[in-house]
């Protein structure tokens, strides 16, 4: 385990673990947490063996987003220097998601702010039952960042985005489960489920899934053309490959494929 003083990277078997350690501050993100996860998906997306990468807050909170005791100075910065400051966030969201490899949010307890940013741009968000998910950034007169509106606007009705941001309402995770922003909701801790995905994650073809995420990611600012070609010629690579080949014959046969 490499574990600096607000983040912590174990790499267990076929996953990364990514801890953020400042429970004090629910979890607040530092720049400690950038440095330590932009690191572990470097490394994800580097070594074969890792398949997915699992994110969690310790002390059974996800995380409470920027630290408004660090915000609260960005006032005397100009403009520019707070445009790069959170241009920071901004390239960490896309670097979860473009990782080749899944990243799946373990919630307990909640995230809020910019930790929902960071749990949106995960492939797969497993949630406790009791988890809330907040944006009131404008109870302390800002705006969402991150791309929270971004990625709601495209998995909830407008009206209940509004509510979310105009009213910092929080929202439990069970109704984001009914709409389908969360995958999993645990009775257990969200570690336990999200572990059970990352197995089943193991088992299925790397090269696929690296492409599929790929495939997903370009939608979003795709036309539907384009998307097409782009589906088409992502096929027809998959079509020649060994993964093809191992799965088609394991249909065929009636058996397990068994993926390298």
């Amino acid at each position: 385990m490499k574990r600096a003083s607000l983040v912590s990277v174990e790499r267990k078997a076929d996953r990364l673990i990514v801890m953020n350690c400042n429970s004090s501050r629910r979890n607040a993100l530092s720049p400690e947490y950038y440095e330590g996860l932009s690191q572990a998906l470097d490394l994800a997306n580097e070594e074969a063996e890792i398949r997915s990468v699992i994110l969690m807050g310790e002390g059974g909170y996800f995380c409470a987003g920027g630290d408004l005791n660090t915000l609260v100075k960005r006032r005397e910065m100009t403009i520019s220097e707070r445009k790069n400051n959170i241009e920071k966030l901004h390239n960490l969201v896309r670097k979860v998601r473009s990782c080749a490899k899944p990243v799946i949010a373990a919630v307990d307890g909640g995230a809020a702010g910019a930790g929902v940013s960071l749990a949106l741009a995960c492939d797969f968000v497993v949630a406790d039952r009791q988890a809330e998910f907040t944006l009131a950034y404008v109870k302390v007169g800002l705006v969402p960042d991150g791309g929270a509106t971004a990625s709601l606007s495209r998995l909830i009705p407008r009206q209940l985005l509004t509510e979310m941001c105009l009213l910092g309402q929080p929202v439990s995770a069970e109704r984001l489960h009914q709409l389908g922003v969360v995958n999993v909701l645990s009775d257990k801790p969200a570690l336990v489920e999200a572990s059970l995905l990352a197995d089943r994650i193991a088992q299925g073809p790397a090269g696929a899934q690296a492409s599929i995420k790929r495939l997903v990611a370009a939608s979003d600012s795709n036309s539907f053309e384009a998307q097409m070609d782009l589906e088409r010629d992502t096929m027809a690579e998959a079509l020649g490959g060994d993964e093809a080949q191992e799965g088609i014959n394991a249909f065929l046969k009636r058996r397990l494929p068994e993926f390298d």
